[in-house]
């Protein structure tokens, strides 16, 4: 049971879109960092690929445009809205700026 339900968390995560390669043929390690905070903390809300669900849709650019300065997006994520819980106490500062980061610029 224990391995299916592992199996299971690990196919989903094969949705969350990756990170590309740089032009040095490797992928950002920030944004590595961030995927993996997404796919922990955010995904089974705001969807593998950002879509929505029970969360608000964030992929297509809805970051950048509703969040234009980055700082407001981290204060969102830090103390949390509405029915979104803060991570200000879960995460750190720089597992805060890595998932930023990876919903502006990968979904």
């Amino acid at each position: 049971m224990i391995v299916a339900i592992a199996a299971a968390g690990a196919c989903a995560a094969d949705d969350v879109p990756e990170v590309p390669v740089g032009p040095d043929g490797f992928p950002d390690r920030e944004l590595v960092a961030g995927r993996q905070v997404y796919i922990d903390r955010c995904a089974n809300c705001h969807g593998n690929d950002g879509g929505g669900g029970r969360g608000t849709r964030i992929s297509d650019g809805r970051m950048i445009t509703q969040y234009p300065n980055v700082a407001d997006q981290i204060e969102i994520i830090a103390d949390g809205v509405r029915s979104m819980p803060a991570f200000a106490e879960v995460l750190d500062a720089g597992e805060i700026t890595a998932v930023v980061r990876y919903t502006r610029e990968v979904l």
